[in-house]
């Protein structure tokens, strides 16, 4: 069950991290407030990478023709996904929108099967769709749907499938190298995938827009954190990736929903309403059936 531990710190770390973007948006915009992740954080991943090459003595993984696609194609899902999930919160109708997001382990469990071959047991696919259902149901509270315009709805389902997409295209990546040691491999993958991303958003931005890598520059102390976390939850994300399926990690990082309830109910002390409650307890049924089906 390594891969549960590592999906749970994955999950917190991402809460933490989202919240900082969140907060950068307004001064950045979402481009800018998107890139400050991949920017701040590929150091990062090459700290890890040579963390794990010291201690273990191993070279690093030779790269088949089969990883590069895999790792674009993950790379470029999770740009147009983080872009999607922050043009979400600065919409009337978010809650909509985040509802639709977190249809993601729904969708990764349908693209690994296409494209992985990731096999789902019956049991599996019932805990996916019980917890998925409990973030919506906790998601859209009373007249959210008549507030939710249908590019709200547009934005969330597109969150949710690039973010489907570049977990699947990642994990596949990471099975491309073949490598006998999963902790490298995932690192490896991750630190690849950040370079790639950070080097495509710096293009774009100098050519379309260089104020905003100026203005991401001056906020380089929030921005620097912010990357840090990114680089963190991304590395536990990846070891997860390499252990089992996509559909597990993604379903299981649901309970992120339930940091975010705790954090609402303990230090903000605002209750927990009925629906909310109902939720909760699909989750938490949800993530139970998994871990017993895995």
């Amino acid at each position: 069950m390594l891969w549960a531990v590592f999906t749970l710190i994955a999950a917190a770390a991402q809460t933490a991290r989202n919240a900082m973007q969140r907060e950068l948006t307004a001064s950045l915009g979402t481009v800018g407030a998107t890139h400050v992740r991949f920017l701040f954080g590929f150091p990062f991943a090459l700290i890890f990478l040579a963390g794990v090459v010291i201690a273990t003595g191993q070279d690093l993984p030779q790269t088949p023709l089969a990883f590069w696609p895999w790792v674009v194609a993950g790379a470029l899902g999770q740009i147009a996904a983080t872009a999607l999930m922050l043009s979400a919160m600065g919409e009337r109708s978010f809650v909509v929108a985040y509802a639709y997001i977190k249809t993601e382990p729904v969708q990764v469990a349908l693209f690994g099967l296409i494209f992985l071959g990731d096999h789902i047991t019956p049991l599996s696919a019932a805990a996916i769709l019980i917890a998925t259902a409990g973030v919506i149901v906790m998601s859209l509270k009373p007249g959210s749907a008549s507030a939710g315009t249908m590019r709200s709805t547009l934005i969330g389902l597109g969150g949710g499938t690039m973010f489907a997409l570049s977990a699947i295209s990642y994990r596949g990546a990471i099975l491309a190298l073949q490598h006998p040691d999963f902790v490298l491999a995932a690192t490896f993958t991750l630190a690849i995938g950040l370079v790639v991303q950070a080097a495509l958003l710096s293009l774009y931005l100098a050519l379309r827009d260089p104020q905003v890598l100026r203005a991401i520059m001056h906020a380089w102390k929030p921005s620097l954190f912010a990357g840090f976390m990114g680089a963190f939850a991304s590395q536990f994300w990846f070891l997860a990736f390499a252990i089992t399926t996509a559909a597990n990690v993604r379903t299981l990082a649901l309970v992120e929903v339930l940091f975010a309830q705790g954090v609402t109910r303990f230090i903000f002390k605002q209750p927990t309403t009925k629906r909310e409650g109902v939720g909760i307890v699909l989750v938490v049924i949800g993530v139970a059936l998994l871990v017993w089906a895995y």
